[in-house]
């Protein structure tokens, strides 16, 4: 017993090891394969108001556009600013945004910024030097401290979020770099109205919940003085892993499971797992149009081989796939019945819907569903459509590495 024990222990270090080191080895041949090229332009959509509600949203396809916008509004704040990304490049556009904010503080705006650690351990620590009149909180690498046994404490902080006065709001999946700006294609919302607290209030928990991580015991929290409102149409949903809260994943489910029409899902990385998947083939099977839209080569090769593990049941039983072309997709959007929509920072995969802070926002509204629409049709303009018979003729040393990569989806 004690000899097979052995083995059976060999065997699965072996067979990890080989998954590991195929994965790196895919990582760094991709890395050296991208290395000079750009992408292609790809299909804009201007931004677009829609009014729900008491306020509006306006959707943002195209990082200039979007940058723009922030940065009007962060430059006509008059009394604060919560500024919080997951990616802040120390480049041209990044170095825009750090002067922008520096100035709203110089003219007595309250300024607070969050920014993950680990996402930019690249980035130059002179960049990463900010003014005292900045409350800047950085969220640490290791955020576990002593307590490295609570797996409730090891979340990344992958949220973008910037809310200005009481006035204006912006959540969605771009980061802030100069690339975002012109070379991925993202969605992004900016949002007024009664909306606008419940983002500020987003913002503050996560805020309040690690102030401490930036001075000490003596840091005052966020305190909000604007009054909650309940708005109908929009509701925002947040994964706090700290407070094993993960309410993104259920709203997913709970709005495919009750599609009858249409499900039309964009998502930069898709490594979902087994009874999410069920749920779109339950709903492709009982006739709803389900579409799936993917870049064809996105950042990450590894997620690209992962998520292609689950292509040839999704084709089998009706689901849709289109695979955007010469440009990164990063958006995390999905539309449903012409009714139901959300824009937000959750990718399908275990990090987001069961281990990073996320934010995404729910809204049921008809007219902003309408141009969620408008925008996936333009963007399956530039994607190639997946079909079962071109999947089932793939070469067998594709199926062998999807096979080698499958363990490795609980990771991701």
């Amino acid at each position: 017993m004690e000899r097979l024990l052995r083995v059976l222990r060999r065997t699965l270090l072996t067979l990890f090891g080989i998954q590991m080191a195929l994965a790196i080895g895919m990582s760094l041949v991709d890395s050296y394969r991208r290395r000079g090229k750009k992408p292609k332009p790809f299909p804009v959509t201007p931004p677009t108001e829609v009014p729900v509600g008491d306020g509006a949203l306006t959707t943002y396809t195209y990082g200039q556009d979007l940058y723009d916008a922030m940065l009007a509004a962060i430059d006509g704040a008059q009394r604060q600013i919560l500024f919080e990304t997951y990616i802040w490049k120390g480049d041209e556009i990044g170095e825009k945004f750090k002067a922008a904010l520096a100035a709203a503080a110089d003219r007595g705006v309250e300024v607070y910024c969050i920014y993950d650690g680990f996402a930019n351990i690249v980035v130059s620590p002179r960049f990463k030097r900010f003014p005292p009149t900045m409350k800047v909180l950085r969220y640490p690498i290791y955020p576990a401290g002593w307590k490295f046994y609570d797996l409730a404490r090891y979340g990344r902080d992958h949220r973008k979020i910037l809310v200005v006065d009481d006035a204006v709001g912006f959540v969605g999946g771009y980061n802030i770099g100069t690339a975002y700006a012109t070379e991925w294609r993202d969605t992004h919302v900016r949002i007024t109205g009664p909306g606008v607290w419940d983002l500020k209030r987003a913002f503050a928990d996560f805020w309040n919940l690690n102030r401490r991580r930036r001075i000490g015991t003596s840091e005052r929290p966020l305190l909000l003085e604007t009054a909650s409102t309940w708005e109908t149409r929009i509701r925002f949903h947040r994964n706090v892993p700290r407070l094993w809260m993960f309410p993104i994943r259920s709203m997913y489910m709970e709005a495919i499971n009750r599609s009858s029409r249409r499900v039309w899902m964009t998502h930069a990385y898709f490594c979902p797992d087994q009874d999410f998947v069920d749920a779109m083939k339950a709903a492709a099977q009982r006739g709803v149009d389900v579409r799936l839209l993917l870049p064809l080569k996105s950042n990450h090769i590894v997620a690209d081989w992962i998520s292609r593990g689950y292509f040839s049941q999704l084709l089998d039983a009706g689901v849709r796939i289109f695979r955007f072309r010469d440009a990164m997709v990063h958006a995390k959007t999905s539309t449903i019945d012409s009714t139901w929509s959300t824009v937000g920072t959750a990718n399908v995969d275990r990090l987001s819907l069961q281990g990073n802070y996320e934010i995404n926002v729910e809204v049921i509204d008809p007219a902003f569903a309408a141009t969620m629409e408008q925008i996936y049709a333009a963007d399956e303009t530039n994607c190639l459509e997946l079909t079962a018979s071109e999947w089932a003729a793939r070469d067998l040393h594709r199926k062998f590495t999807e096979m080698i990569l499958a363990p490795l989806r609980p990771l991701l």
